[in-house]
């Protein structure tokens, strides 16, 4: 990735903008151990909790890793019951890389965070609906089928 998606202008500015990003080498003890870093290149979203959120493992292209990196972002929000602020995230995700591999599960987050915060039903069928539509053999589509019933 250091050839290809790191020096790419719109990556670059998009992490100075949004993360601390720390370089950790597979064998660099005790990182390596705790965040279970086996093979390069790992990414590995933290909150300010300390916690790992989201994490991908081999290469991203540019047009994949900040999508990718944004729904980082998004569940990092989730986790903390910070459902606006993961929405937020979510739209800007599906609104600038609908078409990245990371919209099928942005898709399902966004409607599992409207159901948290709004306790209706409405939105996880809408997610299924949604997914069915725009990304029919995502595993995110299988994992939102039950919502099919509601």
């Amino acid at each position: 990735m250091d050839a290809v998606t790191y020096p790419d202008e719109k990556v670059a500015e998009f992490i100075e903008r949004n993360f601390i990003p720390l370089r950790v080498p597979f064998d660099a003890q005790p990182l390596a151990s705790d965040f279970k870093i086996t093979w390069t290149p790992t990414l590995v979203v933290v909150g300010a909790d300390g916690k790992e959120h989201h994490r991908t493992v081999g290469f991203l292209s540019p047009e994949e890793l900040i999508p990718s990196l944004l729904l980082g972002m998004a569940k990092s929000h989730f986790d903390q019951n910070q459902f606006d602020a993961a929405l937020s995230q979510l739209e800007k995700l599906l609104s600038g890389y609908p078409k990245s591999d990371a919209a099928p599960e942005a898709i399902y987050l966004r409607g599992v965070s409207q159901y948290k915060s709004t306790h209706s039903a409405k939105p996880l069928k809408e997610a299924y609906e949604e997914l069915q539509k725009v990304h029919p053999s995502s595993e995110w589509t299988r994992r939102a089928a039950p919502y099919r019933l509601l």
